[in-house]
């Protein structure tokens, strides 16, 4: 049984770092993207509302006016956001001459979604999130 373990091991530290180059490194701006992102869903983790709403855009602020509303939104309508049980960055596109990063997502109800992020740049050069729409990933092709 150990040697069948370690053989495994063996060959899962050979493949994933050669997955892991297949995607490239990440840009400047992806890496940043996905730090905000990362540090959102971070801060649901946590129930940090103050925190997760800070890196939403000035728009979603305005909208929801104060942290509470704004996490409690979440929690209630992006289940799968606010306590993933796995999430994977698949990259970023353009879309309408914006940013969006998508993310596939595995629930609380073990179920994958794939998520979308509409990125917006601040005039100080910083990203914040300028929303998030998410469906099943059923037929999804990363």
């Amino acid at each position: 049984m150990s040697r069948l373990l370690s053989t495994f091991v063996l060959v899962i530290g050979f493949l994933l770092p050669h997955a892991l180059a297949a995607k490239g490194p990440l840009t400047a701006e992806e890496s940043a993207i996905n730090t905000v992102i990362q540090a959102q869903l971070d801060a649901f983790r946590r129930h940090d509302a103050k925190a997760a709403f800070s890196y939403a855009a000035p728009g979603i602020q305005a909208k929801f006016r104060t942290a509470e509303n704004f996490i409690s939104m979440v929690a209630t309508q992006y289940l799968p956001l606010y306590s993933p049980k796995r999430v994977e960055f698949l990259g970023l596109s353009q879309e309408r001459g914006g940013v969006l990063q998508r993310l596939k997502v595995l629930g609380p109800d073990d179920r994958e979604y794939v998520a979308y992020y509409p990125m917006e740049r601040q005039p100080d050069g910083s990203w914040r999130i300028g929303g998030c729409f998410i469906e099943p990933a059923a037929g999804f092709d990363a």
